[in-house]
């Protein structure tokens, strides 16, 4: 089914491990009996698609009679520890995420840090609920996901078939009416997804800006446990305050005048979030010691 609202990132694709090559790491950083410090490196923060199993096209010969319960159990994505956010989303975002930049080369996009482990998603509870008011639309828009194979020109629905909401038994909304058509459930699905693709595209000019004024700065979180266990997140970028001083007037104004300043001091005023991740990360229960163990990628 092809929408028509173009949407999902170009060239997104549905079952690939990461989106828009974003990949941030944690590393380990503690003394020994002497007092030196060693380091671990590389544990994988994003593998971005994970949540997506096997996604296919959607389409009234395959999936006719299926229907989609959607509830609040939000297990699916208990094994992520960050996920793409776009420009809209900085505003709600930024209250209880620290907000970063992922990616390498020319590629970046802001990511919701939602762990610091490999596979611990510390927003999502053990019975699945989810431990914030916002939940970005990354999450919100599973099981579907829109796939390309021209680098944008058109896109194709997809539903990821192993959601556990989805069924034949007549729970939740029909994908497809008695006529055939799509139906209102769906054509709303599609019009949420266009919104996501335009605002997609929106933070892409946004990101690019911020590369090309040079604001972009490594960076590498300290997190220092009650146990006295010491970790290092790094692999993201964040803006420089310093840099951000020395724009222009003009540049600035024009910041203002595309509400990219605003975002970016949403995304400043975010780093102080990495404490909520530091506190969630000291209440949870010790990971395994194969789930501690450095990864590299």
């Amino acid at each position: 089914m092809r929408g028509r609202d173009c949407t999902g990132a170009p060239g997104e694709k549905p079952w690939p491990k990461t989106i828009a090559g974003i990949k941030l790491s944690v590393s380990r950083a503690w003394n020994d009996q002497r007092g030196s410090r060693r380091n671990r490196k590389g544990e994988t923060l994003a593998t971005q698609l994970m949540i997506y199993e096997t996604a296919v096209p959607v389409s009234h010969a395959r999936h006719g009679n299926w229907s989609l319960e959607v509830g609040t159990n939000y297990a699916f994505c208990r094994n992520i520890n960050s996920v793409p956010l776009v420009a809209a989303e900085f505003a709600s975002a930024a209250l209880e995420y620290a907000v970063v930049f992922g990616g390498t080369g020319d590629v970046v996009m802001p990511v919701t840090v939602l762990g610091v482990r490999t596979d611990e998603n510390l927003y999502v509870t053990k019975e699945g609920g989810w431990q914030a008011e916002y939940i970005p639309a990354f999450i919100r828009r599973y099981p579907f996901v829109f796939f390309s194979r021209d680098d944008g020109k058109a896109f194709t629905l997809c539903i990821d078939e192993a959601f556990p909401g989805f069924n034949q038994s007549g729970r939740g909304k029909r994908l497809f009416g008695d006529d055939g058509k799509p139906t209102p459930y769906v054509e709303d699905v599609l019009k949420f997804l266009g919104q996501y693709q335009r605002e997609f595209q929106r933070t892409q000019a946004f990101c690019k800006k911020l590369k090309d004024l040079n604001l972009l700065e490594p960076m590498q979180a300290q997190i220092k446990l009650g146990s006295g266990e010491r970790m290092a997140l790094g692999g993201f970028s964040v803006v420089d305050r310093a840099r951000l001083k020395t724009l222009s007037g003009d540049v600035l104004a024009q910041l203002v005048q595309s509400d990219e300043l605003e975002l970016i001091y949403a995304h400043l005023v975010s780093m102080r979030n990495f404490a909520t991740v530091r506190d969630r990360l000291a209440e949870a229960q010790p990971a395994p010691s194969a789930g501690r163990a450095p990864l590299t990628h």
